[in-house]
């Protein structure tokens, strides 16, 4: 048995037990017309999740139970994500530690059961997506909120040190925005005190949460932890064909790359990188959908992955 397999045990020390648990939680993901989409358990707000059980055979087999059994969807490819163990992240009654994994799947019908809900990833971090340049959130509600957080400590290595941090995970003071800091812009709010979670987690609510929907949990962080490693997967791996319909235009493959990067991608070289790397061949077939012209259709090329250890997109952002 793999040694990240191994079923969790109650340890005693000292003559007192501590109560620890694995639990499970799958982020999903799936485009819907255009728009990176997070599967979730809409009563709570919280990730398809449950507990790592003696009966399950392995840890994947166990995830894929628990989000069938909740949301009616079957998971196709799917990855370890992130194992998070902090001590106080749940609660101080006991230690949970989550292992996380990362779905990509395709919505078929999103109405299919009640229980089963899409939700926008940009609902939960509004500030993530630059497509149309840099969101009113970062430049008129995040940086003056953050720049008072930095300022309000009283040793001035430590305001230069939240400053630094701060100005290179959002792209302030001439920086470049990195899409793939996901994850450092969530910690930095949540040590900010600018997002609910923090206030629900014992900290003083010395400042109102910003725009954004909040989780149960860590939720959101491991959201975060996701969408950091999907933009940064998409640069070597050809994920984003798992997102994509069998047979898609050119236009749909870039505009799936834009959704998830949060990122303008320039038309011309994208396409020519796409070509250049052989990674979509073409079907014969074409489509009016897009409207104007008929487009031509393209399937990607499964068998690249026998011919090269690593393919993916190599993104030709249009920086900022």
């Amino acid at each position: 048995m793999d040694q990240q397999e191994k079923p969790t045990r109650q340890r005693r020390s000292g003559g007192k037990g501590n109560n620890v648990k694995a639990d499970l939680i799958a982020v999903v993901v799936a485009m819907n017309n255009s728009v990176p989409c997070v599967l979730t358990i809409p009563q709570a707000n919280a990730l398809p999740s449950g507990p790592f059980e003696l009966a399950h055979r392995s840890l994947q087999s166990g995830l894929r139970g628990w989000v069938e059994q909740q949301t009616g969807h079957p998971l196709g490819y799917i990855e370890q994500l992130y194992t998070f163990a902090d001590r106080d992240r749940i609660g101080a009654e006991e230690r949970i530690i989550s292992i996380s994994y990362l779905a990509l799947t395709q919505i078929e019908d999103a109405g299919a059961a009640a229980k089963r809900s899409w939700a926008s990833w940009y609902d939960y971090f509004p500030w993530e997506d630059h497509r149309s340049g840099a969101p009113a959130a970062v430049l008129e509600d995040l940086r003056p909120r953050l720049r008072k957080w930095a300022d309000s400590a009283d040793d001035t290595a430590i305001r230069l040190d939240r400053w630094r941090r701060t100005a290179i995970a959002f792209g302030f003071d001439d920086r470049s925005w990195n899409e793939e800091f996901a994850l450092q812009r969530y910690e930095l709010l949540y040590e900010a005190m600018l997002v609910e979670e923090a206030v629900r987690g014992g900290h003083s609510a010395a400042y109102t949460a910003v725009p954004g929907k909040s989780m149960i949990a860590d939720h959101r962080r491991i959201l975060a932890t996701a969408i950091a490693r999907l933009r940064s997967k998409i640069k070597y791996r050809p994920v984003v064909f798992e997102l994509v319909p069998p047979l898609f235009t050119l236009l749909q493959l870039q505009r799936t790359v834009e959704a998830l990067s949060g990122r303008l991608i320039n038309k011309p070289n994208f396409r020519r990188l796409i070509e250049q790397q052989e990674l979509v061949e073409k079907t014969g077939e074409t489509t009016t959908e897009t409207g104007g012209r008929p487009a031509q259709l393209y399937r990607f090329r499964h068998d690249i992955l026998d011919e090269r250890p690593v393919a993916g997109t190599k993104l030709p952002l249009m920086r900022a």
